[in-house]
């Protein structure tokens, strides 16, 4: 299984694909629009064929039948005269169960290929997608996720008439995960029909807050959850639809003084939050301990001394630190702590707290160690 057909290659999921297969090096034989005259000498060559061609948004329904299933038995036809069998996998939808033009020319090729492999014996693996988000998908055409993507990360407006309606997503990797499994198992299956799985229920509104929020974590931080693997998903999603020249950067707010700087990077929901502490020679910062939150100090540039005092004791300890020797200093609860730059240049310490800062509520000491 070393040459790959791939109908479609130039579209949302053939482009994904095509790459995933490079990278795993196979030798892709690409088929699109403006080559299709190749298509009956690759299909001479090719070990699989992932048929993902296909018409979705014609300006004449009878295009529907002839992308869909008038292509599906063309491709038949020429494995046919090739006299060989060719593992074929089907890019459907589930609308091929429902009663419109798309839905039918779907069912019409699939119901092609199905004959095919009865007659024949030649296997056949039709996958009905649903949703299918990720990047490359062209914004402002049949993605609602691609869509939402691209206008909030443009400052363009969306439009969710009814935020309660759900739709099942599937994710492009897993799309892609499924499809190279199938060609590594050299087509061995028994059902013909086939989903992708892990797939997502959400509804419309969920998605555009969710989309939203990411745009918002900019300005307060929060980092997205990235143990809830659709949230992963669609925030990967998100962040390849920002703007080129200018929405890859954003500034953050630096509380600057003589002493030097402390800026938030990002804040989390239960996981804390990561800062950047940057100091002047011969500055101590701290001097104060901590109930319950806890914290993780990491010194990147210059020399630092951390030094500790459990409350009620007397005895000193110290840590000294250095980027040039990269060493995680846990800050325990119950001792007065204090980092001094003990440098001839500007130290910069990574900072991580078990908490968000409440100011309400700052959990935070001050006792000199």
């Amino acid at each position: 299984m070393n040459k790959i057909l791939v109908t479609g290659s130039k579209g949302f999921i053939g482009k994904n694909l095509c790459l995933r297969l490079k990278e795993a090096k196979y030798e892709v034989l690409p088929i699109d629009i403006d080559n299709l005259n190749q298509l009956e000498g690759y299909i001479v060559k090719a070990d699989f064929c992932i048929h993902l061609a296909g018409i979705n948004r014609p300006l004449d329904p009878k295009e529907f039948y002839d992308g869909n299933a008038n292509l599906t038995y063309r491709l038949i036809e020429l494995i046919r005269k090739a006299n060989k069998k060719l593992p074929i996998a089907f890019a459907s939808s589930t609308q091929a169960t429902l009663d419109n033009d798309y839905g039918k020319s779907k069912k019409m090729a699939e119901d092609y290929l199905l004959s095919f492999q009865k007659e024949t014996g030649n296997p056949v693996y039709v996958y009905r997608f649903q949703n299918v988000f990720g990047k490359w998908c062209r914004p402002n055409y049949n993605s609602v996720v691609a869509t939402f993507c691209y206008n909030i990360a443009h400052d363009l407006p969306i439009k969710v008439t009814d935020p309660s309606v759900t739709r099942e997503f599937i994710y492009i990797d897993d799309i892609c995960d499924t499809l190279v499994k199938l060609i590594e198992s050299n087509g061995s299956g028994s059902e013909s029909i086939l989903s992708i799985s892990p797939s997502y229920i959400k509804s419309i509104g969920e998605i555009a807050d969710l989309i939203q929020s990411f745009k918002d974590s900019r300005t307060n931080l929060m980092l997205p959850c990235q143990g809830d693997e659709f949230v992963k998903k669609l925030y990967a999603t998100y962040l390849s639809y920002l703007p080129e020249e200018t929405g890859f950067a954003y500034p953050l707010n630096s509380h600057v003084d003589y002493r030097g700087s402390f800026t938030e990077f990002y804040r989390t929901d239960g996981y804390g939050q990561v800062s950047v502490n940057a100091s002047k020679p011969g500055i101590t910062k701290g001097n104060h301990y901590h109930h319950t939150k806890n914290e993780k100090f990491l010194v990147v540039k210059g020399t630092c001394s951390i030094k500790f005092r459990k409350i009620g004791d007397t005895k000193v300890y110290e840590y000294i630190c250095s980027g040039d020797n990269l060493m995680v200093v846990d800050i325990p609860c119950g001792y007065t702590h204090s980092i001094t730059n003990i440098g001839t240049e500007d130290s910069v310490t990574i900072m991580w707290a078990s908490e968000l800062f409440d100011p309400n509520k700052p959990d935070t000491i001050y006792e000199e160690v």
